[in-house]
């Protein structure tokens, strides 16, 4: 049975090999891309580059971070295994999660964990080191190149997780001929900062650079994609002001072509303009407010009015207005500014000393509507 695909997808063939070019030119065994969210990116990742690495002869290895953001460890275990030992993932965990209290006199953990270690059944994410280190040791054994994909690879720049990107960098570092890896990041920011910082694990490890966003031509395929099932075809122009409209978003734009072509006989526009309406519905908007404290929300407002100087004096001065304290001091700012920026939040990204832009430009709309923190 052949595999399903989708009519929609916008393949991109000559992007994926000019990816897997430059790991079969050996010059380089990793590239880190950044785009931000909704952008296409995920999708290009597993439908065009993933197969086309299969079709030359890679295994290939994908793992969203962003579902994994507290066990990043486990999650990139799993994926190396399940593209080079599928069938023995479950037995994999089992004996690296067995208690050393069961294990008889002079037994040893897999992975030559002595007896004086004790794991937590519980919790894999304790045994993500010897994991990530095992499952790289069955890539060993593969006898083929493997492609590492790692999405929303910034969640690794945590400081809570740098054992584990320590880890990994050092069991990538000696196998650079065999493993060829995509950090992949919807925050520029983040991604670049693990890169660039002397401090971080992959300092100075790969290249980054913007991923190559959809275009005019992406807006006519999928023009062209829903003649063949509408009764009303869309046209170009209609469609391309729309994507204008949805600041050139390919997910929000899928969306306005799925409404339109559920209500054709409302027409383009008032298609677009239900769109726009759900874009800017904000519930998860609150939700993410709600979930700050008014310190972190004083700077948010600060940043969404274009505030340059985030650590100067007039921005202390109007966040001690915005909080209604004389008590705030100059280690605010930077305290959520830290939070604000996290690989947990993302929901801001330095361009400067002082300097910050939003990742979300429909949440910083939304935020400068607000008058106050609460």
């Amino acid at each position: 049975m052949s595999a399903l695909t989708d009519p929609w997808h916008f393949p991109r063939p000559d992007l994926a090999q000019s990816y897997l070019r430059s790991f079969d030119l050996g010059l380089t065994s990793a590239r880190g891309l950044f785009a931000r969210r909704r952008m296409g990116k995920s999708e290009f990742l597993k439908h065009d580059l993933l197969p086309a690495a299969k079709h030359d002869g890679y295994l290939a290895a994908y793992t969203n971070l962003w579902d994994s953001t507290d066990h990043p460890g486990q999650a990139l275990a799993t994926a190396i295994l399940l593209a080079t030992q599928p069938k023995g993932l479950g037995k994999f965990w089992t004996d690296l999660n067995a208690p050393i209290r069961k294990l008889k006199g002079g037994g040893k953990l897999p992975l030559g964990l002595e007896g004086s270690i004790e794991l937590d059944l519980a919790e894999k994410e304790k045994a993500a080191v010897p994991a990530i280190q095992a499952a790289l040791q069955s890539a060993d054994k593969a006898k083929k190149r493997l492609l590492l994909v790692i999405d929303e690879a910034q969640v690794l720049a945590a400081p809570e997780h740098k054992s584990i990107a320590h880890a990994l960098r050092a069991g990538l570092d000696i196998r650079k001929p065999g493993i060829k890896v995509l950090f992949a990041g919807s925050s520029e920011a983040a991604l670049r900062e693990m890169f660039s910082r002397a401090a971080a694990p992959f300092y100075n490890w790969a290249p980054v650079e913007p991923f190559p966003l959809l275009g005019h031509e992406f807006v006519a395929a999928t023009v062209k994609q829903l003649a063949t099932v509408a009764k009303h075809p869309l046209s170009l122009d209609d469609a391309l002001k729309a994507f204008a409209a949805l600041k050139e978003t390919p997910e929000f734009f899928r969306w306005y072509i799925e409404r339109y072509l559920i209500y054709q006989h409302q027409g383009p526009e008032q298609a677009l303009r239900y769109i726009q309406t759900r874009i800017h519905d904000d519930t998860s908007y609150t939700k993410t407010w709600k979930g700050l404290n008014r310190a972190d929300r004083a700077i948010l407002l600060l940043a969404a009015r274009g505030v340059q100087d985030l650590y100067g004096i007039h921005a202390l001065e109007q966040l001690k207005d915005l909080l209604g304290s004389p008590n705030v001091t100059v280690s605010a700012p930077r305290t959520s500014l830290r939070r604000l920026t996290s690989a947990k939040q993302q929901l801001l990204a330095r361009v400067d000393h002082g300097a910050y832009r939003f990742e979300d430009p429909e949440f910083q709309a939304w935020v400068t509507t607000r008058r106050t923190v609460d």
